[in-house]
Protein backbone atom coordinates (compact mmCIF):
# COMPACT_ATOMS: atom_id res chain seq x y z
CA UNK A 1 0.00 0.00 0.00
CA UNK A 2 1.55 3.26 -1.17
CA UNK A 3 0.26 6.34 1.11
CA UNK A 4 1.53 9.54 1.33
CA UNK A 5 4.19 10.53 3.80
CA UNK A 6 2.59 13.12 6.42
CA UNK A 7 4.74 14.61 8.67
CA UNK A 8 3.93 17.05 12.01
CA UNK A 9 5.52 19.81 10.68
CA UNK A 10 3.89 19.66 7.22
CA UNK A 11 0.88 19.91 9.46
CA UNK A 12 2.20 22.87 11.01
CA UNK A 13 3.28 24.91 8.13
CA UNK A 14 -0.74 24.27 6.57
CA UNK A 15 -2.37 25.56 9.70
CA UNK A 16 -4.09 22.28 10.33
CA UNK A 17 -3.80 23.25 13.80
CA UNK A 18 -5.27 26.18 14.08
CA UNK A 19 -8.93 25.62 15.43
CA UNK A 20 -12.25 28.08 16.00
CA UNK A 21 -12.38 30.63 19.12
CA UNK A 22 -13.02 28.85 22.23
CA UNK A 23 -16.14 30.23 22.54
CA UNK A 24 -17.50 28.42 19.22
CA UNK A 25 -16.24 25.02 20.15
CA UNK A 26 -18.20 21.93 20.21
CA UNK A 27 -17.41 20.07 23.70
CA UNK A 28 -17.63 17.03 21.73
CA UNK A 29 -14.91 17.40 19.95
CA UNK A 30 -12.88 17.99 23.07
CA UNK A 31 -10.66 14.49 22.94
CA UNK A 32 -9.31 16.09 19.82
CA UNK A 33 -7.95 19.32 21.06
CA UNK A 34 -4.64 20.02 22.54
CA UNK A 35 -5.08 23.48 24.50
CA UNK A 36 -5.87 26.92 23.85
CA UNK A 37 -3.70 29.34 22.53
CA UNK A 38 -4.81 33.39 22.48
CA UNK A 39 -8.49 32.13 22.78
CA UNK A 40 -7.89 29.44 20.15
CA UNK A 41 -8.21 25.74 20.12
CA UNK A 42 -5.38 24.08 19.08
CA UNK A 43 -5.94 20.55 17.20
CA UNK A 44 -4.27 17.67 18.69
CA UNK A 45 -2.23 16.91 15.91
CA UNK A 46 -0.36 13.69 16.52
CA UNK A 47 -4.14 12.50 16.18
CA UNK A 48 -4.50 14.01 13.58
CA UNK A 49 -1.37 12.51 11.80
CA UNK A 50 -2.76 8.89 12.76
CA UNK A 51 -6.31 9.67 11.73
CA UNK A 52 -5.01 11.03 8.12
CA UNK A 53 -3.14 7.88 7.70
CA UNK A 54 -6.15 5.69 8.74
CA UNK A 55 -8.05 7.90 5.94
CA UNK A 56 -5.88 7.77 3.66
CA UNK A 57 -5.62 3.90 3.85
CA UNK A 58 -9.56 3.65 3.36
CA UNK A 59 -9.26 5.90 0.36
CA UNK A 60 -6.58 3.66 -1.51
CA UNK A 61 -8.75 0.33 -0.33
CA UNK A 62 -11.76 1.83 -2.02
CA UNK A 63 -10.23 2.95 -5.66
CA UNK A 64 -8.16 -0.48 -5.74
CA UNK A 65 -11.15 -2.15 -5.30
CA UNK A 66 -12.90 -0.28 -8.09
CA UNK A 67 -14.91 1.68 -5.83
CA UNK A 68 -15.93 5.36 -6.19
CA UNK A 69 -15.41 8.67 -3.89
CA UNK A 70 -17.68 11.53 -3.82
CA UNK A 71 -16.43 15.08 -2.37
CA UNK A 72 -18.81 17.39 -1.02
CA UNK A 73 -17.93 20.39 0.32
CA UNK A 74 -19.99 23.82 -0.35
CA UNK A 75 -18.57 26.32 1.24
CA UNK A 76 -16.61 28.92 -0.89
CA UNK A 77 -12.82 28.17 0.46
CA UNK A 78 -13.41 24.63 -0.49
CA UNK A 79 -15.38 24.37 -3.45
CA UNK A 80 -13.08 25.19 -6.16
CA UNK A 81 -10.42 22.57 -4.46
CA UNK A 82 -12.76 19.57 -4.33
CA UNK A 83 -14.10 19.75 -7.80
CA UNK A 84 -10.62 20.18 -8.92
CA UNK A 85 -9.42 17.45 -6.66
CA UNK A 86 -12.43 14.73 -8.46
CA UNK A 87 -11.99 16.16 -11.71
CA UNK A 88 -8.34 15.40 -11.77
CA UNK A 89 -8.72 11.51 -10.30
CA UNK A 90 -11.61 10.52 -12.44
CA UNK A 91 -14.37 10.93 -9.00
CA UNK A 92 -17.57 12.73 -8.37
CA UNK A 93 -17.88 15.59 -6.58
CA UNK A 94 -21.09 18.18 -5.22
CA UNK A 95 -19.50 22.26 -4.41
CA UNK A 96 -22.13 24.38 -5.34
CA UNK A 97 -25.89 23.27 -3.32
CA UNK A 98 -26.68 19.68 -1.73
CA UNK A 99 -30.06 18.56 -2.82
CA UNK A 100 -32.11 16.87 -0.72
CA UNK A 101 -32.53 13.39 -1.82
CA UNK A 102 -28.91 13.16 -3.83
CA UNK A 103 -27.95 10.28 -2.38
CA UNK A 104 -31.28 8.87 -0.67
CA UNK A 105 -33.71 9.58 -3.84
CA UNK A 106 -31.30 8.37 -6.73
CA UNK A 107 -34.25 7.78 -8.92
CA UNK A 108 -35.00 11.71 -8.85
CA UNK A 109 -31.44 12.58 -9.06
CA UNK A 110 -30.83 10.31 -12.00
CA UNK A 111 -34.03 11.56 -13.90
CA UNK A 112 -32.60 15.18 -13.48
CA UNK A 113 -29.24 14.14 -14.89
CA UNK A 114 -30.56 12.57 -17.92
CA UNK A 115 -32.30 16.26 -18.53
CA UNK A 116 -29.17 17.70 -17.94
CA UNK A 117 -27.67 15.62 -20.83
CA UNK A 118 -30.57 16.16 -23.14
CA UNK A 119 -30.38 19.64 -22.66
CA UNK A 120 -26.82 19.90 -24.23
CA UNK A 121 -27.30 17.41 -27.08
CA UNK A 122 -30.56 19.96 -27.89
CA UNK A 123 -27.89 23.02 -27.72
CA UNK A 124 -25.28 21.11 -29.49
CA UNK A 125 -27.31 20.15 -31.96
CA UNK A 126 -26.66 21.66 -35.89
CA UNK A 127 -30.64 21.33 -36.34
CA UNK A 128 -32.02 22.57 -33.19
CA UNK A 129 -35.16 23.79 -34.23
CA UNK A 130 -35.46 25.90 -31.60
CA UNK A 131 -36.31 29.72 -31.54
CA UNK A 132 -34.15 32.15 -29.55
CA UNK A 133 -36.18 32.34 -26.40
CA UNK A 134 -36.29 28.52 -25.99
CA UNK A 135 -32.42 28.40 -26.58
CA UNK A 136 -32.10 30.86 -23.82
CA UNK A 137 -34.76 29.26 -21.56
CA UNK A 138 -32.77 26.06 -21.99
CA UNK A 139 -29.82 27.52 -21.39
CA UNK A 140 -30.80 29.07 -18.35
CA UNK A 141 -31.64 25.54 -17.11
CA UNK A 142 -28.99 23.85 -18.32
CA UNK A 143 -26.81 26.62 -16.19
CA UNK A 144 -28.63 25.44 -13.24
CA UNK A 145 -28.76 22.04 -13.67
CA UNK A 146 -25.11 22.40 -14.18
CA UNK A 147 -24.17 23.81 -11.22
CA UNK A 148 -26.09 21.14 -8.87
CA UNK A 149 -25.36 18.12 -10.84
CA UNK A 150 -23.02 18.62 -12.96
CA UNK A 151 -19.98 17.16 -10.67
CA UNK A 152 -22.31 13.40 -10.36
CA UNK A 153 -23.59 13.85 -13.94
CA UNK A 154 -21.43 10.77 -14.77
CA UNK A 155 -22.14 8.71 -11.70
CA UNK A 156 -24.12 5.61 -12.14
CA UNK A 157 -25.01 4.74 -8.45
CA UNK A 158 -24.29 5.93 -4.99
CA UNK A 159 -21.05 6.22 -4.22
CA UNK A 160 -18.65 3.79 -1.71
CA UNK A 161 -17.19 6.40 0.25
CA UNK A 162 -18.10 10.09 0.60
CA UNK A 163 -15.05 13.06 1.61
CA UNK A 164 -16.38 16.08 3.47
CA UNK A 165 -14.97 19.47 4.28
CA UNK A 166 -17.05 21.00 7.34
CA UNK A 167 -19.80 19.00 8.54
CA UNK A 168 -21.67 21.81 9.52
CA UNK A 169 -22.33 22.98 6.20
CA UNK A 170 -22.87 19.50 4.98
CA UNK A 171 -25.28 17.90 7.62
CA UNK A 172 -27.99 16.71 4.96
CA UNK A 173 -25.15 15.02 3.21
CA UNK A 174 -24.10 13.49 6.01
CA UNK A 175 -27.89 12.01 7.29
CA UNK A 176 -28.10 10.91 3.77
CA UNK A 177 -25.05 8.51 3.98
CA UNK A 178 -25.46 7.33 7.07
CA UNK A 179 -28.75 5.85 6.44
CA UNK A 180 -27.03 4.57 3.09
CA UNK A 181 -24.42 2.50 5.06
CA UNK A 182 -21.77 5.15 3.08
CA UNK A 183 -18.46 5.44 4.82
CA UNK A 184 -17.71 8.66 5.36
CA UNK A 185 -14.00 10.69 5.63
CA UNK A 186 -14.31 14.47 7.08
CA UNK A 187 -12.59 16.96 8.16
CA UNK A 188 -13.27 18.42 11.70
CA UNK A 189 -12.81 21.73 12.95
CA UNK A 190 -13.84 22.29 16.40
CA UNK A 191 -16.84 23.53 15.88
CA UNK A 192 -17.55 20.43 14.41
CA UNK A 193 -19.64 17.40 15.34
CA UNK A 194 -17.85 13.99 15.01
CA UNK A 195 -20.84 11.78 15.36
CA UNK A 196 -21.56 9.33 12.60
CA UNK A 197 -18.32 10.11 10.80
CA UNK A 198 -16.60 6.86 10.24
CA UNK A 199 -12.82 8.35 9.13
CA UNK A 200 -12.63 11.49 11.27
CA UNK A 201 -9.68 14.04 10.53
CA UNK A 202 -9.36 16.73 13.29
CA UNK A 203 -7.87 19.77 11.58
CA UNK A 204 -8.75 23.56 10.39
CA UNK A 205 -11.39 23.39 7.77
CA UNK A 206 -11.05 27.05 6.45
CA UNK A 207 -7.71 27.82 6.01
CA UNK A 208 -6.77 27.23 2.49
CA UNK A 209 -3.68 25.91 2.74
CA UNK A 210 -5.03 23.32 5.11
CA UNK A 211 -7.54 22.35 2.30
CA UNK A 212 -5.15 22.25 -0.31
CA UNK A 213 -3.19 19.92 2.09
CA UNK A 214 -5.81 17.33 2.34
CA UNK A 215 -6.72 17.55 -1.55
CA UNK A 216 -3.14 17.32 -2.48
CA UNK A 217 -2.76 13.78 -0.51
CA UNK A 218 -5.98 12.27 -1.40
CA UNK A 219 -5.19 12.79 -5.02
CA UNK A 220 -1.95 11.10 -4.69
CA UNK A 221 -2.79 8.25 -2.68
CA UNK A 222 -5.82 7.97 -5.51
CA UNK A 223 -3.17 8.10 -7.75
CA UNK A 224 -0.73 5.37 -6.66
CA UNK A 225 -3.69 2.88 -5.93
CA UNK A 226 -4.96 3.42 -9.69
CA UNK A 227 -1.18 2.07 -10.37
CA UNK A 228 -2.09 -1.39 -8.55
CA UNK A 229 -3.99 -4.30 -10.18
CA UNK A 230 -7.01 -3.65 -7.92
CA UNK A 231 -6.96 -8.38 -7.19
CA UNK A 232 -3.53 -7.50 -5.57
CA UNK A 233 -5.42 -6.11 -2.35
CA UNK A 234 -7.78 -6.91 -0.20
CA UNK A 235 -9.62 -3.59 1.53
CA UNK A 236 -8.50 -4.34 5.16
CA UNK A 237 -10.31 -2.79 7.94
CA UNK A 238 -8.40 0.14 9.98
CA UNK A 239 -7.33 -1.09 13.76
CA UNK A 240 -10.07 0.51 16.33
CA UNK A 241 -7.13 0.45 18.49
CA UNK A 242 -5.65 3.18 16.80
CA UNK A 243 -8.06 5.40 16.98
CA UNK A 244 -7.74 5.03 20.83
CA UNK A 245 -4.03 4.79 21.98
CA UNK A 246 -2.23 7.73 20.10
CA UNK A 247 1.13 7.77 21.47
CA UNK A 248 3.99 10.14 19.85
CA UNK A 249 5.78 12.07 22.08
CA UNK A 250 8.41 13.33 20.21
CA UNK A 251 5.31 15.10 18.03
CA UNK A 252 3.82 16.24 20.93
CA UNK A 253 7.08 18.20 21.92
CA UNK A 254 6.90 19.46 18.22
CA UNK A 255 3.29 21.16 18.85
CA UNK A 256 4.24 22.20 22.15
CA UNK A 257 7.43 24.27 20.91
CA UNK A 258 4.99 25.97 17.78
CA UNK A 259 1.98 27.16 20.51
CA UNK A 260 5.03 28.48 23.40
Amino acid sequence: MKIPTVTIQQLLEAGVHLGHKTLRWNPKMKKYIFGKRDSIHIIDLTQTLELTNLALEKVYNTIINNGKILFISTKKQASESIASLAKNTGQYYVNYRWLGGMLTNWGTISNSIKKLQKINIDLTSENRGFTKKELLKMSVQRDKLQRSLGGISEMKKVPDLVFIIDTNYESLAIKESIKLGIPIIAILDTNSNPEGIDFPIPGNDDARRSIDLYCSLIQETIENAKKESPNLIQESTPDVDKLKKIKNLKDTEVIKKSIN
